[in-house]
């Protein structure tokens, strides 16, 4: 929790004003500001979300030499450019991080898509599965489908139980959404790391 670790002042983000980039020189297209910010005051290019009181978790500008304590983090999703099927996918995951990513969020959903977009194929492969004696989808770490991104026509229910089971996977471009697929199908996939 970013209190904890704050004291309550602000913790810095990796954007900063050079068109409110990222460090890692990724777009920003998510921007959180508080009211009335960005202050274009000068010398005020970097960001630091606010740590406590009631705009806590929003974000203001300050000069770049302020003392703030700061946030690293490593990439959570792993794309594997490999196309396996949905199982030796789901192998692949656990041997060697810790599963297929599950998005039970809008801000996973974001992370997806950031990723998926590197794949060598058209879909990629999510933690994603339909049971049929039941009759719904699910995610493999148990959360509940909260969330939801399906693609017009899938996703409803009425999936095809005859021959194998249905699996879910990521449109890699355009409106990146969710599609049951077979898990005989041979893509790229999504690891979690975390």
């Amino acid at each position: 929790m970013i209190v904890g670790i704050a004291n309550g002042k602000p913790v810095w983000l990796g954007l900063f004003r050079e068109s409110w980039g990222w460090s890692d020189q990724s777009n920003s297209i998510y921007r959180n500001w508080w009211a009335g910010q960005p202050d274009e005051t000068l010398h005020k290019d970097c960001v630091a979300v606010i740590a406590s009181g009631g705009q806590m978790g929003s974000w203001e500008n300050w000069p770049c030499q302020m003392n703030f304590t700061f946030i690293c983090y490593e990439d959570q999703l792993i794309l594997i450019n490999q196309n396996l099927t949905w199982r030796e996918a789901l192998r692949y995951c656990r041997d060697n991080y810790v599963d297929l990513v599950s998005v039970h969020s809008e801000e996973i959903q974001l992370w997806v898509k950031e990723v998926a977009q590197k794949a060598s194929t058209e879909l990629v492969w999510l933690g994603l599965r339909h049971t049929c004696t039941p009759g719904f989808w699910y995610w493999l770490n148990v959360s509940p489908m909260c969330y939801q991104n399906w693609a017009p026509g899938n996703g409803t229910g009425g999936e095809d139980c005859s021959t194998v089971e249905r699996t879910g996977a990521v449109q890699a471009r355009g409106g990146q959404q969710w599609v049951s697929l077979p898990e005989t199908h041979k893509l790229n996939f999504i690891c979690t790391a975390y």
